[in-house]
């Protein structure tokens, strides 16, 4: 499994680079803020919601410290989905959330 850490992500972000992140964390997690622009999917949904995330580009996969987040990349990745871990997840996030 491909991992990437938070840093490394919010760099790609500061660089203007096209990142698609989906966040798998719980609602009331994602109500105490989201990064700008990620897509939310609870992990229970993820693999039932395979018709909403496009498999033609990578995605980078976030939750609270990176343990769902390495579970939803399972099975993307078992789906034939480009993905990658987000290492921390949100606990290690030092950019801009959105609320």
């Amino acid at each position: 499994m491909k991992t990437i850490t938070t840093d490394e992500l919010l760099k790609k972000i500061d660089a203007g680079e096209q990142v698609n992140i989906i966040d798998v964390r719980e609602q009331e997690e994602v109500d105490a803020g989201i990064i700008p622009g990620a897509k939310h999917i609870v992990l229970g949904q993820v693999e039932t919601s395979l018709d909403q995330i496009d498999p033609s580009v990578p995605h980078y996969i976030i939750c609270k410290a990176g343990g769902r987040s390495a579970m939803a990349c399972e099975v993307l990745e078992e789906n034939g989905y480009d993905v990658t871990n987000v290492t921390g997840g949100m606990m290690a996030w030092d950019g801009e959330v959105q609320f």
